[in-house]
């Protein structure tokens, strides 16, 4: 049995509101093999967002853990969890979050210039990746000039350029229409099957979600099996 790429136990995160603690999550566990397509889906103000900022190391669980390939990921200091997320992690938000100023080939090539990577074969690896999601001719286009669902797949692209064991997306349709979200859907599916890269999308869009291997609920901060 593989074992797992990303994985969490115990995870509990509570805030305060006038005074009282609100508990967003409630001792949840998860565990993604490689190349596994997680949906996590949930009404608005559940905690998905929480969650996937806590396994992505973005945010701090009050109790529980939190493992990357096997490396603790809130035991090590900020800078090694910083190294950990760049080389093993990729993130896809609803906005794109691209850096407007660069264009499609520079926002790709952009992670591994962090990492130290030379800017010949960063641009090389960019390259590719846009090409992989159809955008090989826009490669030099600003995010300003590109449509909504090209913005978001060169925000797929740059989540996947240094190859990370697991991609985490928090409603990377949510912001598309109809027919764009299921073209991004397709570079997804494309996408898992050949680079086998795991997948935690959190997500509303229950057509996505029931495309993914294994889709989970959160209600009232459990994380289960959906239908369970």
């Amino acid at each position: 049995m593989n074992n797992p790429v990303l994985s969490c136990e115990g995870i509990s995160k509570s805030y305060e509101e006038a005074g009282q603690p609100i508990h967003i999550l409630k001792s949840v566990a998860l565990s993604v093999s490689p190349g596994e397509r997680v949906a996590i889906i949930g009404s608005s103000g559940s905690g998905k967002s929480t969650l996937l900022n806590i396994l992505g190391g973005l945010d701090t669980p009050d109790e529980g853990s939190v493992s990357v390939l096997g490396q603790s990921l809130y035991t090590v200091s900020e800078r090694q969890r910083s190294r950990l997320r760049n080389q093993s992690l990729g993130f896809v938000y609803q906005f794109h979050h691209l850096l407007h100023e660069f264009t499609a080939l520079e926002n790709v090539a952009m992670p591994l210039l962090i990492a130290g990577q030379s800017s010949r074969l960063a641009a090389e690896r960019a390259s590719a990746l846009l090409e992989r999601v159809g955008l090989s001719h826009r490669v030099r286009h600003k995010p300003s000039q590109l449509s909504g669902g090209e913005r978001q797949r060169v925000a797929i692209a740059r989540a996947l350029v240094t190859e990370p064991a697991c991609v985490l997306m928090d409603e990377p349709t949510g912001n598309l229409d109809r027919h764009t979200a299921a073209d991004v859907q397709s570079y997804l599916d494309e996408l898992n099957r050949t680079l086998d890269t795991a997948f935690v999308i959190v997500t509303h869009d229950m057509q996505l979600a029931e495309r993914m291997g294994r889709a989970m609920e959160l209600v009232d901060g459990v994380l289960t099996d959906r239908g369970t």
